[in-house]
């Protein structure tokens, strides 16, 4: 997720932001909200499990593609080679290692996100992997509270 987050970077993850749900489950007993464009959200890899962190570019009925690390929603370019703005979220973007695998032009289902990493060329995705279905979000991260070298920041995502 570089440069919103580096690694070693803790983060306050907001686990109710998507529903309430069972604990230990992924029952909701409350839908809470959608997942909007450029939250950074937490979920399990559908391939190992492992629990990932990344940033939502498309919910469901957005037409997207992406070529050479720059992404394009409904047919308009999202910011440029260093940044993306997603209403009032400003990502920052890493290209240094390239932009990694392209997505031809695709419609996003009803119930799915498109998640992607900032860092692009350095990121196990959706490229990579299928898009995520809402109820698999395990919850959105809305702070950093600590980076290795500065020590405990608060600062909002």
């Amino acid at each position: 997720m570089e440069y919103s987050l580096v690694p070693g970077d803790r983060v306050f993850v907001d686990k109710t932001a998507y529903g309430l749900r069972i604990p230990l489950t992924k029952i909701d007993i409350l839908a809470e909200r959608s997942p909007e464009r450029g939250d950074i959200a937490v979920f399990d890899s559908p391939v190992d499990g492992t629990r990932l962190i990344k940033r939502i570019v498309a919910v469901g009925g957005d037409t997207v593609s992406l070529n050479r690390g720059r992404l394009s929603i409904n047919g308009e370019q999202m910011g440029n080679e260093f940044s993306k703005t997603f209403g009032r979220r400003e990502a920052l973007l890493n290209l240094l290692d390239g932009g990694a695998p392209d997505i031809s032009t695709m419609t996003i289902e009803a119930g799915m996100v498109l998640a992607l990493d900032d860092h692009r060329g350095n990121s196990l995705d959706r490229r990579y992997f299928a898009l995520i279905p809402e109820k698999e979000l395990i919850g959105r991260a809305t702070r950093a509270y600590f980076r290795r070298g500065d020590g405990f920041v608060w600062r909002q995502l």
